[in-house]
């Protein structure tokens, strides 16, 4: 006997965009900024729909993102967004970028209402299956994304909270610190103790807003390179200290940013950088840890540590420890870097120490790096550098 053939039934497509996953996971309890993002993206939706149904143009505003457009003072502690904004009206040259931001603001919605998230990766690959809308590359689904986030950066918010995390992990944490989590599924505590990684370290998660902190450490020492935080670690050098250690990896991402200023304001305790000198270490990757930068500038409040002092190495160093020979030419890149920040940046043009100390450098010709410290010995830097240093905290940069 034939056996009956079986029924045929046709594969239904799968929808439900960025976020069609969600619906196998808990419905998340919005808190109080995931209302707010709501707000925001169903508030600029509705004012564009309105401008279209009464036959009037729509337009959406966005802060000019740039070093011109930023104040900074002393009592404030960071690059402050200027009043420059830029004006974009719904035209035939901008339909497109119109639809563009107005797709990715609703991703933002689904992602932000089902607990999810998308990485700027990802937030690209979404848009091939939007037809004429698409993006043709990755930094124009960038730059959409960057407006995205000024704008809502008006109403206190940023990227994380849009739900749109960037590709690339964030620094690694050693020392007395537990680190309050969450599971993402049930939504219940896991405490992570930052001493029990052994050769190992924690590593700081894309998004750090829901993070709390138990630690009695006395301070944070952020750290530019990751040899020197292995050096560190690996000799336990927190625990004496009684510290927490945080790999920066050169200029420090988003999320280390904004952990180590979690971390300080929650706990009250100091945060100090130990990089190279050098106009890099100096202007870019301390600069932006401490006050951020022009061209992320509607964020710098979030992400930036106006608390950060400058341990070092310092050009002052270079002379009291004895390492001229082991220092290395300032080449012409090096020395451009340097006058911008003496010439342009209101960081440091409003602080005469670092002005001193950048004049110092350009007049000694050279740099250094934390590792020429090794020259006295491989652990000269915990048994007497680092002592040295925050014996005399009162001299460090500001």
């Amino acid at each position: 006997m034939a056996k009956k053939a079986k029924k045929k039934t046709a594969r239904k497509p799968v929808t439900g965009g960025a976020t069609a996953t969600a619906s196998r996971r808990r419905k998340p309890n919005l808190d109080a900024l995931d209302k707010k993002t709501l707000r925001l993206i169903e508030g600029t939706a509705e004012r564009v729909q309105k401008k279209i149904f009464a036959r009037a143009l729509p337009e959406m505003k966005f802060p000019v993102r740039s070093l011109s457009n930023v104040t900074y003072t002393k009592k404030v502690g960071y690059f402050e967004l200027g009043k420059g904004k830029k004006v974009r009206a719904l035209s035939v040259n901008t339909v497109k970028n119109f639809a563009q931001t107005l797709r990715l603001m609703s991703i933002s919605k689904e992602m932000v209402e089902n607990d999810d998230f998308a990485t700027k990766r990802e937030a690209y690959y979404v848009s091939k299956n939007w037809g004429d809308a698409k993006f043709k590359d990755q930094p124009e689904s960038d730059a959409v994304m960057d407006d995205i986030e000024a704008l809502a950066s008006l109403d206190g918010l940023s990227r994380e909270q849009l739900r749109f995390y960037p590709e690339e992990h964030g620094g690694s944490v050693a020392g007395n610190l537990v680190v309050v989590d969450r599971d993402p599924e049930t939504g219940a505590s896991i405490e992570i103790d930052c001493t029990g990684f052994g050769t190992g370290s924690y590593s700081i998660p894309h998004s750090v807003e829901h993070l709390k902190f138990k630690t009695d450490a006395k301070f944070v020492l952020v750290i530019e390179t990751g040899g020197m935080f292995q050096r560190l670690n690996n000799h336990k050098y927190w625990r004496h200290a009684k510290c927490v250690l945080v790999e920066m990896g050169g200029v420090p991402t988003r999320a280390t940013r904004r952990f180590v200023r979690l971390l300080s304001d929650q706990n009250k305790i100091p945060v100090y950088a130990f990089v190279d000198c050098d106009p890099y270490g100096i202007a870019n990757i301390y600069r932006t840890l401490k006050v951020g930068s022009g061209n992320m500038a509607h964020i710098n409040r979030f992400f930036c540590v106006p608390q950060a002092q400058f341990l070092g190495v310092t050009p002052q160093d270079i002379k009291d420890f004895k390492l001229e020979d082991a220092t290395h030419p300032l080449q012409a890149v090096d020395v451009k870097r340097a006058k911008d920040a003496l010439k342009n940046d209101p960081f440091f043009k409003s602080h005469t120490p670092w002005v001193k100390a950048i004049q110092e450098m350009l007049k000694m010709g050279v740099r250094a790096e934390q590792q020429a410290l090794a020259k006295w010995g491989l652990n000269f830097v915990i048994d007497e550098y680092l002592p040295r240093k925050l014996e005399t905290k009162k001299s460090f940069l500001p």
